[in-house]
């Protein structure tokens, strides 16, 4: 169960490398039903916004499907692991589980750089690392090895003029 709602999420991370965002997907899953109630991927550079993240934007849509910002009994499926920001909404959100496929050294807030699911906040959500991580770390590689190839001014994050 667990690689099929991984899955899901990677389809979402192709979804953003499509339109040239950092290929990362983001899935809750009511766990009682199975029934993925949330669902995002990288949109920071198509909106603009810091808070664009995947996991941001899946657990936003989770807490109005369902009707309040307690995610109870629901888990989060993601491709990276979450940064500082993503692992405060995962703890402020209740999501009980958090499965990630691959690590992230510069960034990882669940392990890599810190845990923040071990310090004393009022939740600890637990956490499953390395799920599909080949796969899951193959489509980053692959992505910022062809953004490497282009010519800077093509790039999606490319700094304004002066």
């Amino acid at each position: 169960m667990i690689e099929k709602y991984m899955k899901c999420a990677l389809a979402l991370a192709k979804k953003a490398w499509e339109i040239g965002e950092i290929p990362v997907g983001a899935v809750v899953v009511k766990r009682d039903t199975g029934e993925i109630v949330g669902e995002g991927f990288n949109l920071r550079e198509t909106d603009k916004s810091p808070l664009a993240h995947a996991e941001i934007i899946a657990i936003n849509k989770a807490s109005k499907k369902l009707g309040g910002w307690r995610l109870v009994g629901c888990d989060l499926y993601v491709t990276l692991e979450p940064c500082p920001m993503c692992a405060g909404a995962i703890i402020n959100s209740r999501i009980e589980n958090v499965y990630y496929g691959a690590d992230d050294p510069k960034n990882g807030s669940c392990g890599s750089v810190i845990n923040l699911f071990e310090l004393p906040y009022n939740h600890k959500p637990n956490m499953v690392s390395g799920v599909l991580k080949e796969e899951c770390s193959l489509i980053l590689t692959e992505f910022f090895t062809e953004l490497r190839k282009k010519p800077k001014e093509k790039w999606n994050n490319k700094k304004p003029s002066a």
